[in-house]
């Protein structure tokens, strides 16, 4: 299947190619066969967006990190919402498997929710819903009688700094409570990525920059920090010693390396938040 996606929508491409490596290597972390069948289906060169292995690891351990945040929420609120903005192809409703009594709902530009129903067969209790997630309009189409989780990877950064914020106060305000949990990148952070191969062949910029999580709750009434980590520190130790001792001894360099310098130790967050009773 012919790709013909450009700018910010192209670069979706990035992270199902990660999650496709990760699952045919020798140790995967997160273990998607979807990713790898969904590479095989589209006529794409992938090589363009310069996906190295340490880069798949990356992916592969922020969304399993994201993963394990959405299946605890539905743990404690079998009946619920899920709102996956941004989704791209990525298949956490597969990897996820909610129960029957969760509506979830996959959000992203018209023109990615069209190569996905080409891609993805229906699924109960699952519906797509094509728009840009900082418009408003369409959150009337999400019930608002359930607790909501509203779960976003590889999004907040690609949004322009005022919309963002903006888009978080349109769904506080609209639900009457639940959680949010997504990645962010620091402001030095989006300005040291505009030389990666994958924007430069896209034409993609990154545009919001978040240094402290809770810069959030003041821009956002309502919203409170529940968790930040690290984006270095999302691996757990089971999660590590899977990996080949080489990767291991890379991985523990990187994350001491990090840690020493104050504006490398602050460069990205998985967070997550609570609003409402």
């Amino acid at each position: 299947m012919k790709v013909t996606l450009t700018g910010a929508a192209e670069t979706l491409l990035a992270p199902l190619y990660a999650r496709a490596v990760d699952a045919r290597s020798a140790h995967p972390l997160l273990a998607d066969p979807t990713a790898a069948k969904l590479l095989d289906s589209l006529d794409y060169d992938f090589s363009r967006l310069g996906i190295r292995s340490a880069t798949a690891i990356g992916v592969a351990l922020r969304a399993r990190f994201l993963d394990r945040r959405t299946q605890e929420f539905l743990a404690a609120h079998p009946d619920a919402t899920v709102l996956h903005l941004g989704c791209g192809l990525d298949s956490r409703v597969e990897r996820v498997a909610p129960g029957p009594g969760v509506n979830w709902f996959d959000v992203d530009q018209p023109e990615v929710i069209d190569l996905r129903a080409r891609l993805y067969a229906p699924r109960p209790g699952h519906r797509t819903i094509a728009a840009s997630v900082t418009d408003a309009d369409w959150l009337t189409q999400v019930p608002r009688d359930l607790p909501v989780l509203v779960v976003a990877e590889g999004l907040t950064m690609y949004l322009p700094a005022d919309e963002g914020p903006r888009m978080l106060r349109n769904l506080v305000g609209y639900f009457p409570q639940g959680e949010m949990v997504f990645d962010s990148y620091s402001r030095f952070a989006v300005r040291m990525t505009r030389p990666l191969p994958v924007f430069r062949q896209t034409g993609a910029r990154l545009n919001w920059g978040i240094d402290d999580p809770r810069e959030l709750e003041r821009a956002v009434p309502g919203l409170r920090l529940i968790e930040a980590a690290r984006a270095f520190d999302t691996a757990d130790r089971a999660d590590v010693e899977r990996l080949p001792r080489a990767i291991r001894f890379r991985l523990r360099f990187e994350v001491e390396f990090l840690s020493r310098l104050p504006v490398l130790r602050r460069i990205g967050h998985i967070s997550r938040y609570a609003f409402g009773s």
